[in-house]
């Protein structure tokens, strides 16, 4: 199994527009962040987690030429702006492509996309099949077996993901103790770490730390990283062994 983390900034990105801060304006590739997403590869299957603004620029990136499903996390914009450019999975494919969400999720994709839903015969509109995820039971696409991890992002229930020994969390700033039952035993867990300062509804860099630690996992990664948070090469060097910051393009495999 091949993770490719397509983002791996918060809802602005890194830069930001009209910030002139050392982070945005840093040479440096890690610094330079698009909205988050993960790219799930098989041998035979393809899968993205959300499907934020920049959703285009990362699959021209990645040269990713076939989509099997998109998996949406929650409802925010920068998780879900995208959608509309899987048109060209339409025409390569010659289906819709499967998006996987709540009820509540795609209650709010359907007034998102209302030209999708209400007119799916006009020449053009997206192509989009909703099924529908109950977060309580794992699921499987192709080959690749999902199993939702319920998280809190301040009031907003939000869906991590455990596939196989790799866990993926974005947007959270709370996991109950049945939920980190369910990620103990990953080998690669990932999961958002905003910024020093405190934050409502995220994990700030010492709380991702410290969940880290408590979990046992050999391998972590942050994602969901602000400008706030500083520069990646200078936040590196002060990380414990076995965590490390995420950057755009990264693989595990």
């Amino acid at each position: 199994m091949k993770y490719t983390f397509l983002g791996t900034g918060t809802s602005q990105g890194i830069p930001v527009v009209g910030c002139t801060c050392k982070v945005c304006t840093s040479d440096d590739k890690k610094d330079r962040r698009l909205r988050s997403s993960l790219l799930v590869q098989s041998a035979t299957t393809t899968v993205n987690i959300d499907a934020g603004p920049d959703f285009r620029h990362q699959m021209l990136r990645e040269g990713v030429s076939s989509m099997d499903a998109i998996v949406i996390t929650h409802e925010h914009m920068d998780h879900t702006a995208g959608l509309d450019e899987v048109r060209a999975f339409n025409f390569i494919q010659g289906q819709p492509v499967k998006v996987y969400a709540t009820k509540r999720v795609q209650k709010r994709l359907k007034e998102q996309y209302s030209y999708i839903f209400s007119n799916a015969d006009y020449p053009g509109v997206p192509q989009i099949k909703l099924i529908t995820i109950d977060a309580k039971t794992p699921f499987t696409i192709g080959d690749i077996r999902f199993e939702p991890i319920k998280v809190l992002h301040g009031q907003m229930p939000v869906l991590g993901f455990r596939i196989e020994d790799f866990t993926y969390i974005t947007d959270a700033n709370y996991i109950g103790e049945t939920e980190k039952n369910l990620i103990r035993g990953s080998r690669h867990f990932v999961v958002n770490a905003l910024r020093k300062k405190n934050h409502h509804s995220h994990f700030t860099l010492s709380e991702a730390i410290e969940l880290a630690q408590e979990l046992g996992v050999p391998h972590a990664y942050f994602t969901h990283i602000s400008h706030q948070l500083g520069l990646h090469a200078e936040v590196s060097k002060d990380l414990p062994k076995g965590i490390q910051l995420a950057w755009d393009g990264m693989m595990v495999e």
